[in-house]
C-alpha cells in the first residue's frame, strides 16, 4: 500500500498530514493546502479500499489519511507482537519434537511438517537442510544405522525431505519382518514355558 501511495504522490500527505494554514497564509500557501486536502481525500479512498470492512468501522472517525495510517500501524504492531510470540512458541515446539518409540516414519514426518507449515503461516521460511538435520537427530535408536549412513555419505546438504522420508520408510519396512519374527518367538517361548509348568504341576499331583 505504501508503494501505491508513493506512486500516486500521496505519501507525503499520509506521512506528514495536510498542511495547516493560518489567517496570514499567502495565496500560494492556500493553494498548496487545497491541493493537500484533495490528495488527502484520494489517499483516504485508497486506504478504505484496501482495509477489511470489519476494521473500517473502527477507523471511520479518523479525519485524515495520516490518522488512518497511524491507527492501522498501531493495530498492526500489536498483531505483529502476537505473531512473534506465536512463532517463538512454534520454534520451541519444533526444537523439542522427537520421534516416539512406536511411532511410524509417516506419523513423525506428519507432526514435523505440520509444525513447519504453522511456522510458514507466521512468516518463517525454514531451509530444507535445517529440517533434514532436525529429523535425523530426532529419530529413535532403531534408525541409528540408516541415520549414520546418510550422514557419512555427506548427502545431507542436498538431500530433500521427501528423499529422506523415502530412505527411512525403506529401513522401516526392512525392520518389520525382524520385529514380527521376534514377536512370534516370544509368543512361542511363552507358550512352551507355560506348557512345561502345567506338565510339572500335573505329574506332581498324580504322584501324591
Amino acid at each position: 500500500m505504501e508503494n501505491l501511495l508513493r506512486s500516486k504522490e500521496y505519501w507525503s500527505i499520509v506521512e506528514g498530514g495536510v498542511p495547516v494554514i493560518t489567517a496570514t497564509a499567502t495565496a500560494e500557501q492556500k493553494r498548496l493546502a487545497d491541493e493537500g486536502r484533495l490528495k488527502d481525500l484520494k489517499a483516504k479512498n485508497y486506504l478504505f479500499q484496501s482495509i477489511d470492512r470489519n476494521i473500517i468501522e473502527t477507523i471511520l472517525d479518523k479525519s485524515s489519511s495520516k490518522a488512518i495510517w497511524d491507527s492501522m500501524a498501531n493495530k498492526f504492531q500489536g498483531s505483529t507482537k502476537v505473531k512473534r510470540a506465536q512463532l517463538q512458541a512454534l520454534r520451541g515446539e519444533f526444537e523439542t519434537l522427537r520421534m516416539k518409540e512406536e511411532e511410524s516414519v509417516n506419523d513423525f514426518f506428519g507432526r514435523i511438517l505440520a509444525t513447519i507449515n504453522k511456522m510458514k503461516i507466521q512468516g518463517e521460511n525454514m531451509e530444507e537442510r535445517t529440517v533434514v538435520e532436525k529429523i535425523l537427530r530426532s529419530m529413535t535408536g532403531k534408525f541409528n544405522y540408516v541415520v549414520c549412513t546418510i550422514e557419512e555419505s555427506n548427502n545431507v546438504e542436498t538431500l530433500s525431505i521427501d528423499e529422506l522420508q523415502g530412505s527411512l520408510l525403506v529401513h522401516e519396512q526392512k525392520m518389520k519382518p525382524i520385529k514380527d519374527e521376534d514377536q512370534a518367538l516370544k509368543v512361542a517361548y511363552g507358550d512352551k514355558n507355560s506348557g512345561r509348568g502345567r506338565g510339572r504341576g500335573g505329574r506332581g499331583s498324580q504322584g501324591r
